[in-house]
């Protein structure tokens, strides 16, 4: 298969390399050509233009948001725009996107003959590294099929096929809402032991060996050991899928008191935050930087334990990227 990628920032550069490390070659684009350039040295080809992408079997999108998928994908200049000659067989979005743009997305590709994807991901561009991205991809069965490969290649974990249309997205949103109330729960627990007097490197390393130990928590607690906020995800991108999820629940006739209550800590940490000197960089740091504010509340000034902790996220070293391929 002849194959596209536009978008190489955070998560699409280590989704491309994963790709060039399983023996695949693929055209790459990005809006800004320098980030992508240093690919060709990977084994990739780095286009110019985005119409030389129009010809391939299958384009990946990963992109920051609707608009811009929408623009490169059906806009004046774009793979299936009103003025292109030919068009890719199938385009696979992993940009998290609304349910709106996206069946927008659909029907506008749909009417130029392309089969769409949606293929949104879980996890962060260590995750990534790691080979522990998961997916999940909703549309046509056929198509999922052409391309399953290549997802489950970027992947690590695989993927789950969920059905037609828009379903993908409704998992998205459906796991950032549990996401969201896992680690304000997470911050209550940590808070009740911290105050109890056990250090939370302690208790962390306890709720990871437990049954209820997962990935997310182990590659969350170094941030919380550590008061380490680098940004995988900010407050206000999650609060916009508890709204997306809470909209969901209420349109379907399910009744979500517990988001909604997690809902209303994520608004009282942005009231919190905005009353802070360095406010526009701080509402850009994780969400795990709510902590503080719990904290806050709690009678609690946190500080780092400095310590080590291991993430969950080391790649073993047959699962690292690298500048080396089969036959290169």
């Amino acid at each position: 298969m002849k194959i596209g990628w536009i978008g190489v920032g955070r998560m699409g550069l280590p989704m491309v390399l994963r790709l060039l490390h399983a023996g695949y070659a693929p055209m790459v684009w990005n809006r800004t050509f320098d980030k992508a350039a240093p690919l060709a040295a990977q084994g990739a080809t780095v286009v110019h233009r985005l119409g030389d992408l129009r010809g391939a079997d299958v384009v990946f999108t990963m992109l920051a948001t609707g608009r811009s998928v929408l623009d490169v994908c059906v806009g004046p200049d774009g793979l299936a725009g009103g003025g292109a000659k030919r068009t890719p067989g199938i385009v696979v979005d992993c940009s998290t996107i609304g349910m709106d743009e996206s069946r927008e997305l659909r029907s506008r590709l749909a009417a130029r003959g392309v089969e769409y994807l949606a293929a949104p991901v879980s996890g962060n561009p260590r995750c990534v590294v790691a080979g522990k991205l998961s997916s999940v991809v909703s549309g046509s069965a056929q198509a999922m099929l052409k391309v399953r490969p290549l997802i489950e290649a970027y992947s690590g974990r695989g993927m789950a096929y969920v059905g037609e249309g828009e379903l993908a997205r409704v998992c998205k949103i459906a796991h950032n809402v549990l996401l969201a109330a896992t680690i304000t729960n997470l911050f209550e627990v940590i808070l009740i032991a911290q105050k109890a007097g056990i250090s939370r490197h302690a208790f962390l390393q306890f709720i990871n060996s437990s049954v209820i130990g997962s990935m997310f928590t182990q590659y969350k607690s170094s941030a919380l050991v550590n008061l380490d906020w680098t940004t995988t995800f900010t407050v206000g991108g999650l609060l916009k899928d508890i709204d997306l999820g809470l909209q969901s629940a209420h349109a379907l006739g399910v009744s979500a008191p517990i988001t909604a209550a997690v809902r209303e800590v994520f608004q009282a940490h942005l009231g919190v935050a905005a009353l802070r000197p360095d406010a526009r960089e701080y509402l850009q740091k994780d969400f795990a930087a709510m902590f503080e504010t719990m904290a806050a509340a709690a009678g609690i000034t946190p500080v780092s334990e400095n310590l080590a902790v291991p993430t969950g996220l080391e790649p073993p070293p047959d699962e690292r990227p690298t500048n080396q391929r089969a036959g290169r």
